[in-house]
């Protein structure tokens, strides 16, 4: 029998890190799953102030038929109204994919600290991966901390996985 306070050791169970950016990502990437549920492009997003979340969000832009309904847009917007200001000052925005330009311009005027991504996009990614508005760009009034990469195969995966599927359906669309 272990002594009382030594339950864990030896264990291989790992220890849950509520306050890490693999915790918080692994939340983000459910935002995404409900966005996929809903065939959605599945990203998921949300913004932590304090070690815990005020805001969630996921890709709506189908089914708000709005170009702008991105999860980082939308979290953003719960994120203010969370909070009461339109300053995220002190917060930190978990997001499944890198940024888009639209969004990262949106990211720099709400003035969140840090910006958490799982997967880049080498294409049309803001936030290094085609072009940085984030931290390197003089003319914008504020630059956030990235941290790039967290969970990066899974929140790609699930891309991946989506966009397969939507091909597959378009040509089984033409074929009939």
């Amino acid at each position: 029998m272990k002594p009382p306070g030594d339950e864990n050791k030896g264990s291989d169970a790992p220890i849950i890190d509520m306050h890490s950016d693999d915790y918080f990502m692994r939340l983000a990437l459910r935002e995404a799953m409900k966005a996929r549920a809903v065939e959605e492009v599945p990203v998921g997003a949300l913004v932590v102030s304090g070690g815990r979340v005020i805001a969630r969000a996921w890709n709506q832009v189908e089914t708000l038929r709005d170009a702008t309904a991105h999860a980082e847009m939308l979290v953003l917007t719960a994120a203010q109204q969370a909070v009461g200001d339109w300053r995220l000052e002190g917060c930190t925005l978990y997001v499944t994919k890198e940024p888009c330009p639209m969004c990262a311009g949106a990211i720099v005027h709400c003035r969140p600290d840090r910006v958490v991504f799982g997967c880049p996009d080498p294409k049309g990614g803001a936030a290094g991966g085609w072009i940085n508005l984030l931290e390197s760009n003089p003319p914008l009034n504020h630059r956030c901390d990235i941290t790039q990469g967290v969970l990066a195969g899974e929140c790609l995966a699930i891309l991946q996985e989506f966009f397969r599927e939507a091909r597959l359906t378009k040509k089984q669309e033409k074929k009939s």
